[in-house]
């Protein structure tokens, strides 16, 4: 389970990330850390039906949060189905 302050340093983060989503009409939800550090979100608006979300979400979101917070082993996409 995160720490209120490691979650709060990842949340920091993903804001600072957030105006680059949002630049392309899309954004994302943050669902939650996982006991194995890794980053649960959700792609919305325009990245949330992008064929290049799933570049996004690795290339983009994860390479930028890893360099930001070493600890984050993954960042992975939930579904609707998933939540």
């Amino acid at each position: 389970m995160a720490t209120k302050e490691f979650e709060a340093t990842v949340l920091e983060a993903l804001d600072m990330f957030r105006p680059t989503l949002q630049a392309d009409g899309g954004d994302m939800e943050y669902h939650g850390i996982d006991d194995e550090n890794r980053v649960h979100l959700k792609l919305t608006g325009a990245c949330g039906s992008c064929p290049m979300a799933v570049m996004t979400l690795k290339m983009g979101i994860e390479r930028y949060l890893k360099d930001a917070v070493p600890e984050i082993t993954e960042v992975v996409q939930d579904k609707d189905d998933e939540e």
